[in-house]
């Protein structure tokens, strides 16, 4: 269960990255009030969290649907994951975490909607936090395990909301350099993380029998 929750906590945290959650909040929403600004993280925190338990609960059943096995997704979500470390280490933009150039510029020219789009969609429930979620659920055992990583997803969505209100102390203390730093750690641990998905998927598929 320990291994459970650390896998889950650790390829969350990374995939939904509350630090660089934090300098996009703080860009999207200058000139808004303090209040305005703290409901604004409160409803993308439930959105972005609101999506990722669903592909917690239905997203293996939806693969099923469609004909795709769990070794099958289990292989190609690790190399997906894998390419997502690879942008961490060399501190490239990836599209996996982190919105555009061009979606930033809408967001800020419609900040009504900013909280769904692009702060709880695809900043905090990116392709790779979903990923990473079904890929965690497929290796649980009965429904307790599944509870946990919808707590995990609960946890880690709790951590980016104080990211977003901490945004402008976060963005003096750590800067560039230190969130560089974090991510290129986090990289590293996501990189074996997602080699393990890939040879549990190979292993399973029975390629190699």
């Amino acid at each position: 269960m320990f291994s459970l929750i650390s896998t889950a906590f650790a390829i969350l945290l990374v995939t939904v990255g509350p630090w660089e959650v934090a300098p996009v909040f703080l860009a999207i929403t200058q000139g808004q009030s303090a209040a305005e600004r703290r409901g604004i993280a409160i409803v993308a925190s439930i959105v972005g969290a609101s999506i990722l338990v669903a592909f917690a609960i239905f997203g293996t059943t939806v693969f099923g649907l469609l004909g795709i096995s769990l070794p099958a997704f289990r292989t190609a979500g690790g190399f997906l994951l894998l390419k997502l470390s690879a942008d961490l280490l060399l501190a490239h933009h990836s599209e996996l975490t982190t919105i555009t150039v061009s979606e930033e510029r809408e967001a800020q020219s419609q900040k009504r909607s900013v909280a769904v789009f692009p702060l709880g969609i695809p900043m905090i429930a990116g392709p790779g936090a979903m990923t990473g979620v079904v890929l965690l659920v497929s290796k649980t055992h009965g429904p307790v395990e599944i509870v946990i990583v919808i707590g995990v997803i609960a946890f880690v969505c709790g951590l980016t909301f104080g990211s977003m209100l901490a945004a402008e102390r976060i963005n003096r203390l750590i800067g560039v350099t230190g969130s560089n730093v974090i991510a290129r750690v986090s990289g590293i641990l996501l990189a074996a993380l997602a080699m393990q998905f890939v040879f549990d998927g190979l292993s399973q598929s029975g390629i190699f029998h």
